[in-house]
Parts: C-alpha cells; sequence; structure tokens
C-alpha cells in the first residue's frame, strides 16, 4: 500500500447526526444536535451529514437550525437522488448535497426491480436540478463493495460531465476487508473521473481499518461517526480514523484530539448508548496497567506499553491494583494516595492485594487499598459491599 501523500488534503465527512442518528432506537433531541455539532465544528471537522430532510418539516427545521449557527464545517444532506429530496434540501437552507442511489446489481434488480440505464438516467436528472441550483454535490454509491467497478466508473463519468464535486463509495453492509478496500478504491482512483469519498460500516469489526484504507488508495474524504455510532454494528469511528491516521500512517489531521473524551461522552449520553471501559482511544480504562510487567513498564517510561499519551484524548493514566499486580504498580498507586510503606510492607500488602482479587475477581477500590494498609491482617474487613 502506498504512504499517504503529506501535500493531500483530508476531510473528515462527520455522519453522527445522520447515520448516528439512524441507530436503531436513538434519537437526538434539536439541542443536542446543536451541542454535538457545535463540539464537531470546533475540534475541526471540516464537514457534518446533518440529516434527511425530506423526513419532513420538522427534519428540515433541524437542519435550518443547523444552518443558522454559522458553523465553519460544511453541512451536508442525505437525500435519495430525486428531485423532491434535494428540494427539501435547499429548503433546509444547506449548500451541499450526498444524492444516493443504488449501485450494485444485487440492489439494482432486487431493491429497485430496474436497469442499470434507470440507474444513470436517475442519476442524470437528480445532478441536473441540483448543479442548478449551484449545490456541491457527492455521488452516493449505496452497496458500492458489491458493485461492478467498472459501472461505478461509469457513474463517475457522467457525473464528472453533469458538475458532481465527488463519489462515495459505500461499504453498506460492512462486507470488506481492509485489502479489498485499498483495491477497489485504488482502482476508482486510477479510473474514475472524480474525487472520492469512504463510508465504511462495522459488521464485522473493520470500518476503521476500510477507512484507513480508503484513504490510503486515494481518497479524500471519509465518513465517521462519534463513538462508531450507526446502523447495525456502526461506522468508522472519528477518534479511531483521526489517532489512526496520526499514529498509524503518520499523517495526523487538523483536529483537536483533546476533547474526544468529552464528545464521546456527549454522543454516548445523547445515543443512550453509553461508551464501554475498553472502547478503543476513549474508554475510561484504556490507559488502565494491572499486569506487573506493563506498570513497571509505563511507570518507567510511559511509550514501553502506551502507543500515545492519554492526555492527548482527555484521558489519564491509572494503575489497577488485582490479581496480576506488581510491587511497582501498588507502590505507585499508594504514593498517589500520600502513603508511604517500606518495602517488606509492601510485598506483604500485595499478596493481600491479590488474594482479595482473586477470591471477588475484582481490582480493589482506593478506599479499600487504604483500610487494608490499616489493618492489613483483616482481609475481610476491607472488602466493599
Amino acid at each position: 500500500m502506498k504512504a499517504i501523500d503529506s501535500t493531500r488534503t483530508i476531510v473528515i465527512d462527520d455522519t453522527t447526526l445522520r447515520d448516528g442518528e439512524q441507530t436503531a432506537g436513538v434519537v437526538f433531541s434539536l439541542e443536542e444536535k446543536k451541542q454535538i455539532a457545535k463540539a464537531l465544528d470546533e475540534i475541526g471537522v471540516g464537514e457534518l451529514e446533518c440529516g434527511i430532510p425530506a423526513m419532513g418539516r420538522e427534519e428540515q427545521a433541524s437542519v435550518r437550525a443547523l444552518v443558522d449557527m454559522g458553523l465553519n464545517a460544511r453541512l451536508i444532506t442525505w437525500n435519495r437522488a430525486v428531485v423532491s429530496d434535494i428540494q427539501a434540501s435547499i429548503h433546509s437552507g444547506v449548500k451541499a448535497v450526498d444524492i444516493s442511489l443504488s449501485v450494485s446489481d444485487i440492489h439494482i434488480e432486487h431493491k429497485l426491480g430496474k436497469s442499470r440505464d434507470w440507474v444513470k438516467a436517475q442519476l442524470h436528472r437528480a445532478l441536473e436540478f441540483a448543479k442548478s441550483h449551484d449545490l456541491y454535490v457527492s455521488i452516493g454509491g449505496e452497496d458500492s463493495s458489491r458493485a461492478d467497478l467498472d459501472f461505478l466508473c461509469e457513474l463517475t463519468e457522467i457525473g464528472a460531465e453533469y458538475g458532481a464535486d465527488r463519489f462515495r463509495y459505500c461499504d453498506t453492509l460492512g462486507l470488506m476487508d481492509p485489502f479489498t478496500t485499498y483495491d477497489h478504491v485504488d482502482y476508482l482512483h486510477r479510473n474514475g473521473a472524480l474525487p472520492l469519498e469512504v463510508h465504511t460500516h462495522n459488521d464485522l469489526g473493520m470500518a476503521t481499518a476500510n477507512a484507513i484504507a480508503g484513504i490510503r488508495a486515494g481518497a479524500d474524504f471519509v465518513n465517521t461517526t462519534v463513538n462508531g455510532l450507526g446502523e447495525r454494528a456502526g461506522n468508522a469511528a472519528l477518534e479511531e480514523v483521526v489517532m489512526a491516521m496520526k499514529y498509524a500512517c503518520d499523517r495526523p489531521l487538523a483536529i483537536d484530539t483533546h476533547r474526544f473524551v468529552e464528545l464521546s461522552r456527549l454522543v454516548g449520553q445523547a445515543s443512550h448508548r453509553p461508551v464501554p471501559e475498553w472502547k478503543a482511544v476513549v474508554g475510561e480504562k484504556v490507559f488502565s496497567h494491572e499486569s506487573g510487567l506493563h506498570a513497571d513498564g509505563v511507570l518507567k517510561y510511559p511509550k514501553n506499553y502506551e502507543g500515545f499519551d492519554p492526555s492527548e484524548v482527555g484521558l489519564t493514566r491509572h494503575m489497577v491494583l488485582g490479581k496480576h499486580s506488581g510491587g511497582h504498580g501498588l507502590q505507585s498507586r499508594l504514593q498517589n494516595l500520600g502513603v508511604h510503606l517500606e518495602a517488606d510492607k509492601i510485598n506483604f500488602l500485595l499478596q493481600q492485594v491479590r488474594s482479595i482479587s482473586q477470591k471477588y475477581k475484582r481490582s480493589l477500590a482506593d478506599d479499600e487499598l487504604l483500610n487494608l494498609v490499616a489493618h492489613p491482617t483483616n482481609i475481610s474487613g476491607v472488602i466493599n459491599g
């Protein structure tokens, strides 16, 4: 795979407010949408896919309210490739639209009951109308990952002829792997006629990897959602894509990562989807260390066992005391609590910590540790609950 050219501008098109809200059972209030949009804009996200105006007046009013916020980010709406949908977006005040149409033969035959020629004619009509109203247009290729690549190239040529601005390659069912994604996007990059965007789903747990592969292959736009929220198993997570670009690809984006945890919690609360403690990048416990070997290594030099500093995303490091703890981790935790013990007492205390953790199948809280320091032989008396 080729390296990502440092001169390329990579644009995050975050779709938390559209595909994220399409998660089964998720509904954002207008105030929550405005808070999320404001936070995304403030950290430097370049584009927000902010709704589906064709849903009705309430959705149109919601999109209009976001437009009226005067954000720096470009606001783009999702539409079927039909004139009435695009008209609803115009009524909502946006200047950019994604016009989506089914592009795989599976969808064309079994969902639409139409033909490839019908799809091309539909695209032509939608583009003419959108461009007659001076809209920025992304052509959304639904089910691109199961479509004929040469047909996709043909659609990009129609798009270029009628003024489309980019083509969205969608792995709608999340069935791709990064290697095939790279090959497909690379083929479209070399043979198609429009700049490319990648939209990946996480049904096989590879949404972030596929998004990165698409960028490496030449896509300049990438869809994300905060926390990976989205239909079924979700989308590529904003925080994962941005940190992967920086540390896996050596290609940092102009995004303020320090507010990732704040943003993650905001979306988690608004969506009623709590963020798992082990969630990559923003999980509360992803910088927790228990293993004696790891804790010792981190205390000596954090980069021994941490790929980046937890403060970079708004987290803090935490030494967990449990079955696998070592003396250095215990000593560090005690020092943070203002307790200083001699080496022999720490060794005795460590055995007690391990015994309690083994018995109760969990780590020790700070107050339990302090109780154990005060009463080292009364194990049962220090346990909460």
